[in-house]
């Protein structure tokens, strides 16, 4: 029987303390990846490919292994960028046995605007065509969006030595990161969704993108990356108006065989939307009614009384502020659920008092 061929690349990142970084990549890949600890090591696997991570002596040795050579260049940037994240002010130093081509953007196109469209008052779709849509049909449902000041030049990032992304600065071009709501293979577009909400306390550069796009203008995507859509018998989804354009595609993907209780908390009922599905589909909108988003956890109460009477083998899936997602995390955990079968992030923050 013949071997599928793979790809792969090896690096090795001297940290100030080995283990405790393993230790962190471990811990954050978990809710992203299958992780496998080992003896002085770790292996994630990931829907692009498989990161083994050992440590010999003072450092680390990276091995990538990739199923195409297209995910290479994403899988060396998603562990340079953590490696340096988990660093933070201590020193590190990263090398690979192949530097990155400064000009070779990890899975990137640039997009044009096609069209734009007020789904309900706090919700903007824009349509944008590209090439090689279907790249993003069955992997993850994320992408990074750089979206460049109105009357700007067109200077996208490049790629540096260790294997992270050197941006641009902010006041020139803002990346942000969003769901693909929906794919048009025929077309080759790509419908995105924002939420339009105001804020005193930061920039929204992605929803004054929604709300200022032209057909014709231009922006530049990477991905594909993050989750995707989920495949089991029983699944719950719970989230917030961040959160509603992934729940939105993935209960539109879901298996026919599968029955779905969704969760999600809009601020009054004209945010609702239509969503159907192939599998059996119960949606509970759950209201703030002029509350502030991410401060009544509505979620955090549904999900907890969903799990309790939830069958075996239930796959639980959430997106919403930080604070609610990680009490969502942790009862999970503290009731045993598989870790296998649950992926709950945080899609946002709210500002600290």
């Amino acid at each position: 029987m013949m071997m599928a061929e793979r790809f792969t690349l090896s690096g090795t990142a001297i940290p100030a303390d080995t283990q405790r970084m393993l230790n962190e990549i471990c811990e954050h890949f978990i809710e992203h990846a299958d992780v496998h600890r080992h003896e002085n090591g770790a292996t994630l696997v990931t829907i692009i490919g498989n990161a083994r991570i050992d440590i010999v002596g003072k450092t680390l040795a990276i091995e990538l292994d990739c199923p195409a050579q297209k995910f290479i260049p994403s899988a060396r940037s998603m562990i340079a960028e953590h490696l340096f994240e988990f660093a933070g002010d201590e020193p590190l130093e990263l090398t690979w046995s192949e530097e990155p081509n400064p000009d070779a953007l990890p899975s990137f196109r640039e997009a044009t605007v096609v069209e734009t469209k007020q789904i309900t008052p706090h919700m903007r779709r824009v349509t944008v065509s590209c090439r090689n849509v279907e790249q993003f049909i069955g992997v993850g449902l994320h992408v990074r969006l750089l979206i460049p000041q109105r009357g700007g030049d067109l200077v996208w990032p490049s790629m540096r030595p260790d294997g992270r992304v050197a941006w641009p600065d902010e006041k020139d071009m803002a990346v942000r990161i969003y769901t693909i709501r929906s794919v048009d293979r025929a077309r080759g577009q790509l419908d995105i969704d924002f939420v339009l909400h105001a804020s005193d306390d930061e920039a929204m550069p992605g929803a004054e993108f929604a709300l200022s796009a032209k057909p014709g203008d231009v922006i530049g995507i990477m991905g594909p990356g993050g989750d995707g859509i989920v495949h089991a018998r029983s699944i719950i989804l719970a989230g917030d108006e961040a959160a509603l354009p992934a729940i939105s595609r993935m209960v539109a993907e879901a298996p026919e065989n599968s029955t779905i209780r969704a969760f999600i908390e809009i601020d009054n009922p004209e945010e609702e939307q239509e969503l159907s599905s192939p599998a059996t589909l119960e949606i509970n909108w759950l209201h703030r009614n002029g509350g502030k988003a991410g401060t009544m956890r509505l979620l955090e109460a549904r999900v907890k009384e969903a799990a309790e009477i939830a069958p075996e083998g239930t796959y639980v899936w959430g997106g919403c502020e930080k604070t609610e997602a990680r009490a969502i995390r942790d009862f999970l955990k503290s009731r045993g659920h598989d870790r296998k079968l649950m992926s709950i992030s945080a899609y946002w923050q709210k500002p600290k008092a």
